[in-house]
């Protein structure tokens, strides 16, 4: 079932207009669309979800990112000390602006963890909370988290009405790979020639996966890279940077647009969870194993997933590295204890290897950047002329 239409004809420069209004549309037309025509939904809260699981049972996986909305009724629930990505997503689902048929989330910090009682206690349909390993470097965890894949997997199965075959499975993951293998393609282009794609134009594009069927996804990245390498932009003089502190809250994207007047942004761990596993996942075997194994051992890094072979502040130099980048800017959400707590090891280990770097923070509400765009002048400026 095809959720997007007329999109062929677009220029590219319109295809970007598009993609945005459609992220930025707290409406999900689109998921709107796939339960007209029967469908049935998925949402899974950050940061990661194997979403091949509720793909191959014919669900629609969609990725609850919040929303710059007034939540009003998703206020009554929470504490205004909790951020705001917590609050916009239950009034998201609580104003029927997202429908779901099943709701999962994950433990990934204290406001996360009772993310599920509060669901479930509001809507008829689950709620499940998929416990990741705490203990990533443990022998037993790959065939803990196949134990969690199959328990998941059997609830999906209530939802969509049918069993999942392997060929299901088999089917989704090789969905699955080539679309991490097109959006790494993205990445590519931006940091190779970042001048062709500007950070928010390459977030729009990314984040349409989340709230698509995947193949559709696929469709359209294949259409679309080739008409970006293609195009005409000229190469200014740009600081490149890497952009860290989107992993779970997304920042408004005009924030991001804003960071790209001034610099090139050729990498980052925006929406990290749809690029979270770097390598094809095998599709013969024991195909739960190889989604769990591919979580544990072929996967980035985040502030929620404590793993002692991925120290953050290591894995933040060698993607600064491995993008040719010249500084770093350092953000997190409003509110966001592993967003924050991460800032001040990310800034001691920039300090150490004598990186310039830039801290901020966010709130996906924000509509004034006056501030932020003063600052970020200067400190590209800085960089510029010293």
């Amino acid at each position: 079932m095809k959720v997007l239409d007329n999109w062929r004809d677009l220029s590219l420069d319109e295809l970007f207009v598009w993609c945005r209004e459609l992220v930025e549309d707290p409406n999900y037309p689109t998921v709107k669309k796939w339960r007209a025509a029967g469908g049935k939904v998925l949402g899974h809260f950050q940061v990661y979800f194997p979403e091949e699981i509720a793909f191959a049972a014919g669900l629609l996986p969609v990725k609850v990112r919040g929303a710059p909305v007034e939540a009003r009724r998703g206020d009554s629930h929470f504490g205004s000390y909790l951020c705001s990505i917590m609050r916009s997503s239950l009034e998201l689902a609580l104003t029927h602006k997202l429908d779901l048929d099943m709701f999962i989330t994950h433990p990934i910090c204290d406001a996360a963890r009772n993310l599920a009682g509060v669901w479930g206690r509001n809507f008829a349909y689950p709620a499940q909370i998929l416990y990741l390993p705490q203990n990533a470097n443990s022998a037993y965890a790959a065939q803990y988290l196949r134990g969690e894949y199959e328990r998941l997997k059997r609830e999906i199965e209530k939802i969509a009405g049918r069993l999942v075959s392997d060929s299901d499975l088999r089917e989704a993951i090789g969905v699955f790979n080539e679309n991490r293998r097109l959006l790494r393609e993205v990445y590519a282009i931006k940091r190779e020639t970042p001048w062709l794609l500007a950070v928010d134009e390459a977030y729009v594009l990314v984040a349409l996966g989340g709230f698509i069927p995947r193949d559709e996804h696929n469709e359209l990245l294949k259409a679309v890279i080739p008409q970006i390498r293609d195009r005409g932009a000229r190469r200014r003089d740009k600081v490149r940077i890497v952009f860290e502190g989107g992993f779970c809250e997304q920042p408004p994207l005009d924030m991001l647009r804003v960071i790209g007047q001034s610099c090139y942004v050729v990498d980052d761990d925006l929406l990290i969870g749809l690029r979270w596993i770097l390598d094809d996942v095998p599709a013969d075997g024991d195909l739960l194993m190889n989604l769990a194994a591919a979580y544990l051992e072929h996967s980035s890094y985040s502030p929620v997933q404590h793993d002692l072979r991925k120290p953050k502040e290591k894995m933040l130099l060698q993607r600064i590295q491995q993008a040719h980048a010249e500084a770093a800017i350092i953000t997190a959400a409003k509110m966001c204890e592993p967003g924050l707590d991460e800032q001040v090891a990310y800034s001691k280990a920039l300090d150490e290897a004598a990186i310039p770097y830039f801290i901020s923070e966010f709130e996906e509400r924000m509509t004034s950047f006056d501030h932020l765009e003063v600052q970020l002048e200067t400190f590209v400026e800085n960089l510029l002329f010293e």
